[in-house]
C-alpha cells in the first residue's frame, strides 16, 4: 500500500507541474519572426552552457593557483578560452557573416 501511495504522490506532483509551469506559445504572424524567436531561444541556452563552462573554468584556474599544478592551470585557461568562445558565439558568427 506504500508503494502505491507513493506512486500516486509521484504522478499527482507532475500532473501539478505539468499544468503549472506551462507558458503560453504566441504565433507570430511572419514565419521568419518565427524562426528569429527560436533562433534567439536557441542561442540563449548556448550562452547559458557557455557561462556554466566559463565559471568552471575560472574555478579550475583558482584550484589550480591553490595546488601548484601546472597541467590543471592549463585546463583552466583551455577550459576559459572555451567557455568564452562558446559564450559569445552568437556575435562571433554575426561578424564571421557580416
Amino acid at each position: 500500500m506504500k508503494r502505491k501511495t507513493q506512486w500516486l504522490l509521484a504522478f499527482g506532483t507532475m500532473i501539478v507541474l505539468g499544468t503549472v509551469g506551462t507558458s503560453t506559445a504566441y504565433a507570430a504572424g511572419d514565419p521568419m519572426e518565427t524562426v528569429n524567436n527560436f533562433s534567439n531561444f536557441i542561442f540563449g541556452l548556448i550562452r547559458a552552457v557557455g557561462m556554466i563552462i566559463l565559471g568552471f573554468g575560472i574555478v579550475q584556474i583558482g584550484l589550480s593557483l591553490k595546488s601548484h599544478d601546472p597541467s590543471q592551470r592549463a585546463n583552466g585557461f583551455l577550459t576559459l578560452a572555451g567557455g568564452v568562445i562558446i559564450t559569445f558565439t552568437k556575435e562571433i558568427l554575426a561578424l564571421i557573416a557580416g
